[in-house]
């Protein structure tokens, strides 16, 4: 990046990467694995390693047997695999937008087209009311795919709305995918998972992944569930494919599920991003002309910027605003497929320390003054 080779601190808020320290104990059972031949691991995943997410998953509530879980190369994988078994080529899948942009990747290496599920900041990217949703699915819709906590917004999605999709999918007959990386990450409320609703037990897809919660998003081990044992059939032929996941991180999951404190682990973590949150969103209440609904959930900001182009003020931060320090941002325009929206919006990630955040926020509001009143200026000077 050319602002950090001309020497600036570039405060990277535009990037979901974790800076707390991977727990101790998966670590360790990364380094004290007893692997003497490094083989191929079982394509559904090595069994330690399955059973060490059934009993997560026992933690949360969820009763899932060992032969309803795929070991997938992190939550990626186990979307591709979940659009992939519930679609054909050319089949649509609703997405409520502002999404993950990689899900566009995704759906484009399956040959599925993303139909937008449009929310806005106005209601906290909460989902729109039920006749709007239905009214988007024709004949080539075959699934419903949400994050849950969202990414990019931090919406939370409430019992109410879920059971809402749950009753679409089944009057529609629908496959609905969850994406719950996010699921501990949760400051406001409760999350209601997907399988806690048994109405949908022959056509829910949870999609899950280690990374954040264990703050390992370089390890690549993530999960596909589902009850429906045609799903995992066909997950099973798509995991053969690919041959394995990763052994050495799976065996880091062992030994982390092992560990009498992991639960704490987990907690402490959880509660580090809440006072990040709350820290983050108090500073950018106080920059003119943002505007912005407090996340519930995952640990992002969507954001209305007072400038008519985000992308082009998230280059001037990284090109022209002067001084050692800058501020990295993600345009909001990437999140939507609808043209036009978005170009006002950015993401930002409190994934930082909160003294990097407080000094994050005040380099951005001095940005967004000198970056507007550089603008009003070209615009006088072309007059």
């Amino acid at each position: 990046m050319e602002a950090k080779k001309r020497g600036k601190k570039v405060y990277h808020l535009n990037i979901g990467q974790p800076d707390i320290p991977t727990p101790a104990a998966f670590m360790r059972g990364v380094r004290e694995a007893k692997v003497e031949v490094l083989d191929y691991a079982p394509s559904p995943g090595i069994p330690e390693a399955v059973e060490a997410f059934v009993r997560y998953y026992a933690e949360c509530g969820l009763q899932v047997a060992k032969d309803e879980i795929l070991i997938t190369v992190g939550g990626s994988e186990g979307i591709t695999f979940a659009l992939t078994i519930a679609c054909d080529p050319g089949d649509q899948v609703l997405v409520p937008e502002p999404f993950y942009p990689n899900y566009l990747g995704y759906a484009r290496l399956t040959n599925v087209e993303i139909v937008p599920i449009t929310t806005s900041r106005d209601d906290g990217f909460h989902l729109p009311p039920r006749q709007e949703i239905e009214a988007l699915i024709g004949s080539r819709t075959k699934a419903i795919l949400f994050s849950h906590p969202g990414n990019p917004t931090g919406v939370v999605y409430t019992p109410r709305e879920l059971e809402m999709l749950v009753a679409i999918a089944l009057k529609h007959d629908l496959f609905v995918i969850s994406d719950e990386v996010y699921r501990e990450f949760v400051y406001d409320g409760e999350h209601t998972g997907l399988l806690t609703f048994p109405e949908v037990r022959d056509r829910a897809i949870l999609v899950d992944s280690i990374s954040k919660r264990l703050s390992a998003c370089g390890a690549r081990v993530g999960a596909l569930v589902s009850h429906n044992k045609d799903v995992m059939a066909a997950a099973i032929k798509c995991a053969t494919i690919r041959l394995s996941a990763p052994t050495f991180e799976q065996l880091g999951l062992v030994a982390f599920m092992a560990d009498p404190n992991h639960r704490r682990a987990v907690a402490e973590m959880i509660g580090e991003y809440r006072a990040r949150r709350d820290l983050f969103c108090q500073e950018l209440h106080r920059i003119p002309g943002i505007t912005f609904r407090v996340p519930e959930g995952a640990f992002y900001v969507m954001m209305g910027l007072p400038v008519e182009d985000s992308e082009a003020f998230v280059c001037w931060m990284l090109t022209d605003y002067p001084g050692p320090e800058t501020v990295m941002l993600a345009p909001g325009a990437g999140f939507y497929v609808t043209p036009g929206l978005g170009t006002d919006e950015a993401r930002a990630a409190y994934v930082l320390k909160t003294a990097d955040l407080r000094r994050a926020c005040a380099v951005l509001a001095d940005g967004l003054e000198m970056f507007n009143k550089t603008m009003a200026r070209t615009v006088v000077g072309r007059g």
